[in-house]
Parts: C-alpha cells; structure tokens; sequence
C-alpha cells in the first residue's frame, strides 16, 4: 500500500551524524515505494522521488529555541493530509517518533545518589534549555493515538525503559543498516584514497570518524598515539569546531604532525579504504554506525563496550571487534590498536566476521521494517 509520509529531520545530510545518516538511509528505501516528504531546515542530500520542504532557520543559536521553532512549523505543516508523520526530532507530535540518543531525563538520572539526582533536577529547573528538552521529551514520549517509538539499539533500549517504562509496549528497535561496497580494497585503491584525500602514502592510518571529537574518545586516541609507533597516523574525520583543542593537545604531547584533519565528508569511501584500524574509543554512543561501515569496507575495528557503545551489545570481544572496557585508559587502547595491527591472523579473523556482521544489517532490511511499523497507520 503506497503512503504518503512526512519525515522530520532538521539536517537531512549524511554529513551531520550517525541521526542524519540514518533519517537519509531509511528515506532513500520508503521513496522507492512512497511518496515522501522531508520537512528540514538544510538539505545536504536531495535523494530522486523525494519533496523537500525548507523551513526557515530563523535562529541556529541558542538550539533550544530552535527546536520550537521547528517543532511549531513542522505541527502546523503535517496537521493533515499525511499518512505517516515520522520524526527524528524531539517534538511533541508524529505517529512515528525514530530515537537516536540517549533521553535527557536519563542522562539527568541515571546512576545518581538522592543528593546528586537532587542537585541535577534542581539545575533542571533554574534551566529554560533543559526544562525545554525534558517538557518536549515528556510530551514525545507519551503515547497516544497509537505512537509508535523506534530505537536503534537494545542499549538505548533499556536506557528508555529506565526513564520512561510507559513506552514499553509501544517501542521497537530498527538498527541501522549499511551499503556494501562492489569491492574489496586492494593495495592499489588504499594507495589512491590516500592520495585522494591528502593522507600519507606511507605508514599505519588509524581512522577515527566523530562530529564531537570530545564525546566520541580523540582525546583518549591522541594520548595512545604518542606511545604507538611513530609512523602511525590519525586521519580525523568530522565538523572541526573542536579541532582548535584537538590540536593543542597533540602540540603537548609531541603529535600533531601524526595528525589529520580531513573535515565532514559527504562520502567516506575513501576514508575507509585509507584505513588500517577504526578506532572508536567513544564515551556515549547510541549505536554507532561508523563502526558497521568500517567492517562493511573489511577494516578492523577497536570500539568502546556497553555502557558506551550500543553496537558493542551485538558484537563479541576479539571476534567482529577489539572491544574496550574503558575507552579512557590510553594504556589499553595502545595495547589494542598495537595487537590488532601486529597480529595479522586476528585483524584478518577481525575483518572475516566483521563482514560477515555487516552483510547481516542492510537498510534494505531497516527500510522494510519501517513500512510494516507504518502499516499500522492510515493508507
């Protein structure tokens, strides 16, 4: 049954993050089949059989004004003649509300002493920001007219369940998919990504891909880097507003020739056939999809584990992955990304059973489960 369906998504650009990659993915498989609309404040990727709705970013900065902004014009712009009304913003209103980080209300609670989670709702409180975030949140998380909550990992989950056990019976989880590559990389493809994209010829990549260098662990690798060899390098990439303290802490540390900033890519083909080893030592992540598409290009990956990384509950240690208990401890980060690149029978297992896991996980599949979710609405 063909639909039309309205989706939400204030950066529809595969550039903006694993949230944006993920709205642009599945919408490139419900358009083959429906007609879609995406209402968005910036266009990083118009897709063939899709209409674009711009809404005006009248205020980038502060964001939580912002968000009304958006979440007013795009109520006011669905109210009707759609089927289907999927968000992937915290708004009050869509029948299909896609989750991508873990909830505020969590990240305010959880793990807490009575004096602390205190002292967090009292900061709550005295913030129109937070008290924005949690008063959306609130009103996207209740259920009603048959909602249906979609979250792409067990992790975040149970991270959900935690802050809001009402969703339990209207939740389910759509991990993200991937695009296999035609091929495999050869020596002389790794040798022309390099070149393309201003990398050394010579020596071991370490790859690290993340918008918010901080929250995704480079400080943790750039420590490591200055005890791994000396010609092994760091090719970074992501939006460069944190690359000014990137910077000054490898100019500390003796390694900031070691280290490339190669900015937001649009496409990460060669990113990825550059690369010896993905390292994503990230501290909160609530999938990571960099991490599928790396073992999808058949590189090793050294990633951080629960409660970091939700990717790391479908993965088992020294089988798809080097996984890291704490993504903090550049002592153990340099014993794994040193292992993995010097034992080449268990970087090969690595690559073997990583491909294996992203043939497992196509958006085809997440695409899919997307149209039989909104069966459930009209038609």
């Amino acid at each position: 049954m063909r639909q039309k369906i309205a989706v939400l998504s204030r950066n529809f650009s595969t550039t903006g993050g694993g949230a944006e990659r993920y709205a642009v993915a599945v919408v490139e498989q419900l358009a083959q089949r429906h007609e879609v609309h995406v209402f968005t404040q910036q266009v990083g990727n118009r897709l063939a059989g899709v209409t674009y709705h711009r809404v005006a970013l009248r205020l980038e900065r502060p964001r939580w004004i912002n968000q009304w902004i958006f979440a007013i014009a795009t109520g006011w712009a669905t109210r009707k003649g759609f089927d289907v009304v999927h968000s992937h913003e915290n708004l009050w209103h869509g029948n299909v509300q896609t989750v991508h980080v873990l909830p505020v209300k969590y990240s305010l609670s959880h793990g807490k002493t009575a004096w602390a989670l205190w002292r967090a709702y009292l900061k709550a409180a005295s913030s129109l920001r937070l008290l924005t975030y949690l008063w959306l949140e609130k009103k996207r998380f209740t259920i009603q007219g048959g909602r249906r909550i979609v979250v792409t990992s067990e992790a975040l989950r149970l991270a959900m369940l935690e802050a809001y056990p009402a969703v339990v019976g209207a939740m389910e989880v759509i991990s993200p998919g991937v695009v296999m590559p035609a091929a495999a990389t050869g020596a002389q493809d790794k040798q022309q990504a390099r070149a393309e994209l201003g990398l050394p010829s010579q020596g071991t990549c370490v790859l690290f891909v993340g918008n918010d260098f901080q929250k995704k662990g480079l400080p943790s690798l750039i420590k490591a880097l200055a005890q791994l060899p000396p010609d092994c390098f760091v090719a970074v990439v992501g939006h460069p507003r944190q690359r000014e303290s990137m910077q000054q802490l490898a100019q500390e540390l003796g390694v900031l020739p070691r280290l490339v900033f190669l900015g937001a890519l649009r496409d990460m083909e060669n990113a990825y056939r550059a690369a010896d080893v993905l390292v994503h030592p990230t501290l909160q992540d609530s999938y990571a999809m960099v991490v599928l598409e790396a073992m999808a290009h058949g590189v090793p990956v050294v990633v951080s584990g629960l409660p970091y990384c939700g990717i790391a509950g479908e993965l088992t240690h020294l089988a798809q992955a080097w996984i890291l208990s704490d993504p903090q401890d550049a002592d153990a980060l340099v014993q794994a990304v040193g292992t993995v690149l010097g034992d080449t029978t268990l970087a090969q297992g690595l690559v073997a059973q990583g491909l294996a896991f992203a043939r497992a996980h196509s958006w085809a599949h997440a695409g899919y489960q997307h149209e039989q979710l909104f069966q459930r609405f009209g038609g």
